[in-house]
């Protein structure tokens, strides 16, 4: 059984959409969301520096539209059972299953990467990763400094988030901890500003339900009800991040390979060390096309 992955915010580099615009079709796609959203993504995609694409509101709607590109390439339709994303990865997830169009998503997380960075742009903050160590001695330490448990990756990662002062006190025993590169504490209260611009958005969305079992980051739980998945999508923005949970979904559901759309390689590492027995494939390029189609017909149907 195939699933298929999105990743989040983090995920992206430079020139990352350069091999999935080399089909016309694809550019003038593309061309047709950054007309819609005001955003140039083929600049973004192609020329771009990792200073700027690291922004939040421009990082969010380019790997989205990453994703949306390299599932349009490997057109894998009715061959897999499952999607998930990570974090900004569940909007990809949720329109590759048919919950709102593609351009939709490209408005939706548009407006979603500003909002988070009015919100970051609040109150002084951040996140950082803690790897390995024992799970619950990292989150009694992650807590007792008053931080959030803001990412729950599974594999030994948990990112931490909140106080600037906290995150570098922060160091559990038997852990390494890894400051990461964000405007914020994402996926905590101190996304709260972002929350209610986007539940008003979303609702003047036109929504479907899944076409495919979708996975949500709130709990692993499969949603059946696109109004759900939507409004899960916007409530997460202020709650942890459990893929944990979604990859133990994943081996429940008796998924036995996943392939992660572009910008690929951080959730198939995850899934390699917390679920080895599902394989991975990682899309990172359009030259991993062929490669990726002999994974899906190993793996593919329903």
């Amino acid at each position: 059984m195939l699933a298929i992955i999105a990743p989040g915010q983090g995920s992206q580099t430079p020139g990352m959409l350069t091999s999935w615009i080399q089909d016309v079709d694809a550019k003038d796609l593309l061309q047709q969301w950054s007309d819609a959203i005001d955003l140039d993504l083929i600049h973004l995609g192609t020329s771009a520096d990792e200073t700027e694409i690291k922004e939040t509101e421009n990082a969010q709607p380019l790997i989205v539209a990453a994703g949306l590109l390299s599932a349009r390439a490997i057109g894998a339709d009715g061959k897999y059972a499952c999607v998930a994303g990570h974090s900004v990865g569940e909007i990809t997830a949720a329109a590759i299953a048919g919950v709102f169009s593609p351009l939709d998503a490209m408005k939706l997380v548009r407006r979603r990467g500003i909002e988070m960075a009015k919100a970051a742009s609040l109150t002084p903050a951040g996140m950082a990763a803690v790897l390995g160590g024992d799970r619950e001695i990292v989150l009694r330490a992650i807590t007792d400094l008053g931080l959030v448990a803001a990412n729950d990756n599974g594999g030994g990662q948990i990112v931490a988030a909140g106080d600037i002062d906290a995150l570098a006190q922060l160091a559990p025993e038997g852990a390494r901890v890894r400051p990461l590169a964000v405007a914020g504490a994402f996926h905590t209260s101190y996304m709260q500003p972002a929350v209610e611009p986007m539940r008003e958005l979303a609702a003047t969305m036109q929504v479907n339900d899944p076409a495919v079992a979708l996975l949500s980051n709130k709990d692993g739980g499969i949603i059946s009800s696109g109004r759900e998945v939507l409004d899960r999508i916007v409530n997460q923005i202020a709650n942890p991040v459990r893929w944990d949970l979604c990859m133990q979904s994943l081996l429940a559901q008796g998924v036995t390979g996943v392939v992660e759309l572009a910008p690929a390689g951080t959730l198939v590492g995850l899934i390699k060390r917390a679920t080895p027995s599902i394989g991975q494939f990682a899309l990172k390029s359009g030259a991993d096309l062929e490669s990726a189609g002999e994974f899906i017909a190993q793996h593919g149907g329903k």
